[in-house]
């Protein structure tokens, strides 16, 4: 079952626009890699893990859709697909983090190794080489998942299977522990490595939280602005806003409590090769940005989502989940560039351009894949089970 023409439209309208800003902010982003270079790649980490949250997030949100199978998932389901979609792109757009390895990362300069015992000591590791071949290995991985994931859906909208529907569920499972093991080294490698002096074994699935957060904000926000196709209208109700509202909830809470986890566990240890990493980031400007990430990240959007009414109507929960996405930004502008800028917080013009770039094209392309299909897996059997439940 196709688009409505309307919907179509629309959905060509938005990529035409996310495009052009793409293109245009990538042209002035090429130019500042060439005025300040180190800024450049800085800036491009900031944006490229904002945007891969996303494409690589909707994986996991996918995943435990088709394990759990609740109403709200299929209100989604089409966004999410469309964004991990998207995984190839990102394994291109990982090339520029590749060739600034040497001014993103310290234990990628020969000349500082040579210097430090603990480089060295982690350099079987840590070292040109072999971060390159994980990262392949990463988006593999990522790009088997989202394959199944997609194609059995897409099958299924073709013969109407219920088999594929057991089949995408018994796959749920396995493909979110998959996922948890790669995105965890993933994010050791392309965030923690930068201050390789520092690790946290709980970083890793605070950042996949951070990831699944996004990705929820992103789909609530899509789906709000596409309820007017027909099929769509016909199933989204106020219940799955609600769930939706409830889920924002839930990984908003549980982002905080893994932050704070950290904080104290931390600063209780008071440890001289783990505290540096907090306190680079509580003086010179950056302890009141995360003041700002503590109000408007968690406490705001917390107090908010506890509001019935807020979660039922659309309009609401959309500016919520505005919001939320806008501050998972700032809180990853928060950790990676404390890394560069130890001494006081620094905004540079490309921390601005440089994800939006990123973002055009991407956005583009989801829009891409979005427009292909129909908005609801109208074959899959537990659909009809989950308008019933509903």
């Amino acid at each position: 079952m196709e688009l409505s023409e309307t919907i179509k439209e629309r959905i060509e309208g938005w990529q035409k626009r996310a495009l052009t800003v793409g293109v245009i902010a990538a042209a002035v982003s090429v130019a500042g890699a060439f005025l300040s270079p180190a800024q450049f790649f800085q800036s491009y980490l900031v944006g490229y893990l904002f945007w891969i949250g996303i494409a690589a997030g909707s994986i996991v949100i996918l995943s435990l859709h088709h394990l759990v199978a609740g109403g709200w998932g299929f209100t989604i389901q089409r966004i999410l697909e469309s964004s991990a979609r998207t995984i190839p792109l990102m394994a291109l757009l990982f090339i520029p983090v590749v060739l600034g390895m040497k001014d993103l990362f310290i234990w990628a300069r020969p000349e500082v190794v040579a210097d430090d015992l603990i480089l060295q000591h982690k350099a079987p590791y840590l070292n040109q080489t072999f971060f390159v071949v994980r990262a392949l290995f990463f988006f593999l991985v990522w790009s088997v998942l989202y394959f199944f994931l997609t194609k059995w859906s897409a099958d299924q909208d073709k013969n109407g299977d219920a088999a594929l529907s057991r089949k995408l569920q018994r796959f749920g499972g396995p493909g979110i522990l998959l996922f948890m093991i790669t995105m965890t080294f993933a994010t050791i490698d392309w965030s923690m490595s930068l201050d390789p002096h520092w690790f946290s074994t709980i970083f890793g699935l605070m950042f996949i939280i951070g990831q699944g957060l996004l990705t929820l904000a992103f789909a609530t926000i899509v789906v709000s602005g596409l309820t007017d196709d027909d099929n769509l209208a016909a199933f989204v109700k106020k219940k799955h806003f609600h769930d939706l509202g409830n889920l924002l909830l839930a990984f908003v809470s549980l982002w905080a409590y893994m932050s704070v986890s950290q904080f104290l566990i931390i600063w209780s240890g008071n440890l001289p090769e783990e505290i540096p990493w907090y306190l680079h980031r509580s003086h010179g400007g950056w302890d009141w940005l995360v003041l700002f990430v503590v109000i408007f990240h968690f406490a705001v959007p917390f107090a908010l989502l506890l509001l019935r009414r807020n979660k039922r109507r659309a309009n609401i929960l959309v500016k919520i989940a505005f919001g939320i996405a806008l501050m998972r930004l700032v809180d990853l502008f928060w950790v990676i560039a404390p890394n560069f800028h130890p001494h006081g917080i620094s905004v540079h013009w490309l921390d601005l351009v440089a994800p939006a770039g990123i973002g055009g094209i991407w956005l583009a392309f989801f829009f891409y894949n979005l427009k292909g299909r129909a908005l609801l897996p109208i074959n899959d059997p537990r659909l009809s089970e989950a308008a019933a439940h509903e």
